[in-house]
């Protein structure tokens, strides 16, 4: 090789090297940008996630609220009357029986009833009557099947603590369907 050719053979071997270093460096730019425009999804998606969020609590918020002011509601409603209850019980002892109170006349019977402690304690303590409850199940035993169908439902211990009736499953169930509706795309 002669000298001339030398530099000749090292600007080109420069030039090449300059344009894998270009080559590199466009790639690098590239990726970035794509690196920064997945960034900015994930940003955007999480803020999403978090907007849904927040309006997902204020709607279970909201539920729970409307629910505690309804049944706040009706145990207000129920107000006894001495002709209310003789249309509902035939005898003084029928509904001493039902209401497991020990009084000696109807208006007794009445005042009771209509105390605003005693009403608390009647929403949650008096099972329906079509229900026996027995240890972690609860069993619908219903006279006149016609109207209603029959189902056994187990319950865990655990649960059973937290539902310890069919009104307090069911209205944990009606919640739950609830909010899976609204929810639902």
């Amino acid at each position: 090789m002669s000298k001339k050719s030398l530099p000749t053979t090292q600007k080109q071997g420069k030039a090449r090297l300059g344009d894998q270093i270009r080559n590199i460096a466009d790639r690098l730019k590239q990726e970035t940008d794509v690196q920064i425009k997945a960034t900015s999804k994930i940003l955007g998606a999480t803020a999403q996630i978090a907007e849904n969020h927040d309006r997902l609590i204020s709607e279970v918020v909201d539920m729970v609220e409307s629910d505690l002011n309804l049944k706040n509601q009706v145990a207000q409603k129920h107000i006894y009357t001495v002709d209310i209850l003789k249309q509902q019980f035939k005898t003084l002892r029928d509904a001493k029986a039902h209401f497991n109170l020990k009084v000696s006349s109807w208006e007794s019977l009445v005042n009771k009833l209509n105390d605003t402690s005693y009403q608390t304690t009647i929403t949650q303590n008096q099972p329906q009557s079509n229900q026996v409850f027995t240890d972690n199940y609860v069993k619908n035993v219903e006279e006149n099947s016609n109207n209603f169908e029959k189902l056994i439902v187990f319950l865990e211990p655990d649960v059973a603590k937290m539902f310890p009736n069919s009104e307090a499953v069911n209205e944990a169930l009606r919640f739950l369907i609830r909010v899976a509706s609204k929810n639902c795309f």
